[in-house]
């Protein structure tokens, strides 16, 4: 099997990974996932597209992501796992995938701060007098 790649991104974070037949070691920025990311909540959402596809140990995944905090590089690393494993097998893992939400770019984004205001939709406060 060749090397799948693919882009996930969330707010700020952007991970470029990269998916090969293997026996399931993530290696996140040159560390493995559960150096890179102390929370144990962190490395469960990495890992989901993988439990949920019952794949956990079949591939190895490398990343390359920056930008952003630390959820949402976990959460932009989800997108970019799930993308290359439909990439992967399209009638196995897509419908699984979409079901769960793994496959949905969360669009949320920073809302920029307005002139003359303390942040994007706060006002200073008001004096009548």
């Amino acid at each position: 099997m060749k090397v799948i790649n693919a882009l996930g991104r969330r707010k700020s974070a952007v991970a470029r990974v990269y998916v090969s037949a293997g026996n399931g070691n993530v290696i996140i920025n040159g560390r493995t996932v559960e150096e890179y990311f102390q929370q144990d909540t962190l490395v469960y959402i990495v890992k989901q597209p993988f439990q949920v596809t019952e794949t956990l140990a079949q591939f190895d995944v490398k990343v390359n992501v920056d930008g952003g905090g630390i959820k949402g590089q976990a959460e932009a690393i989800r997108l970019g796992i799930a993308r290359a494993l439909c990439e992967i097998d399209r009638e196995a893992y897509r419908s699984i995938l979409k079901s769960n939400g793994f496959l949905t770019r969360d669009a949320r984004e920073v809302e920029r701060k307005k002139p003359g205001r303390p942040g994007a939709r706060k006002r200073f406060q008001f004096s009548k007098r």
